[in-house]
């Protein structure tokens, strides 16, 4: 049985010889007869470097161009409306506007005081105490919310005025 099985493998190696030398003709014919199409591929354009003609000018790119520009209109600006850089600052300046939320208002003969909180913490604020971080000064308030007058700078660096509000949060619980 063994001699059989091996004379058939020996057969069968034989037979796969000729099939392979066969293929290796026709492989070699077709690659005499394809030629390869190359395309030009087209010039590159050459690059033309940019000179700036005076070191003494301003760079377009620096961005502190913008700055000295709009540094430059508010020194110019006489609104009166730019805030006082030296004030103390007031606990409630610390945070943006809309991280602080009124949850009341207390009140006591010839003051009120509005309740706001702010990190979980809350703060008794009365008419003229600032709050936000654009200088907002608390101007009205009311059982349901607290008037604010903000001044911030605007795109040509003028200080402008706007007004903003607190809503009371009433609480679910």
């Amino acid at each position: 049985m063994k001699r059989l099985l091996l004379a058939s493998g020996c057969l069968l190696l034989a037979s796969c010889g000729s099939s392979t030398d066969e293929v290796r003709q026709w492989m070699a014919d077709v690659k005499k007869e394809i030629r390869p199409v190359a395309t030009k591929l087209p010039e590159p354009k050459t690059y033309e470097a940019f000179v700036y003609p005076d070191k003494n000018e301003v760079d377009p790119f620096d961005p502190a161009k913008i700055t000295n520009v709009l540094r430059k209109l508010a020194a110019k600006s006489n609104n009166g409306l730019a805030p006082d850089p030296n004030r103390r600052k007031e606990p409630l300046e610390a945070y943006p506007l809309d991280s602080i939320s009124m949850v009341g208002t207390l009140s006591k003969p010839g003051l009120q005081f509005v309740l706001l909180r702010a990190e979980g913490i809350v703060y008794p604020v009365k008419l003229g105490n600032y709050v936000g971080q654009n200088f907002g000064v608390v101007t009205k308030i009311s059982d349901s919310q607290v008037t604010l007058k903000e001044v911030v700078q605007d795109a040509s660096g003028e200080w402008v005025e706007r007004i903003s509000t607190l809503q009371l949060q009433e609480s679910t619980k």
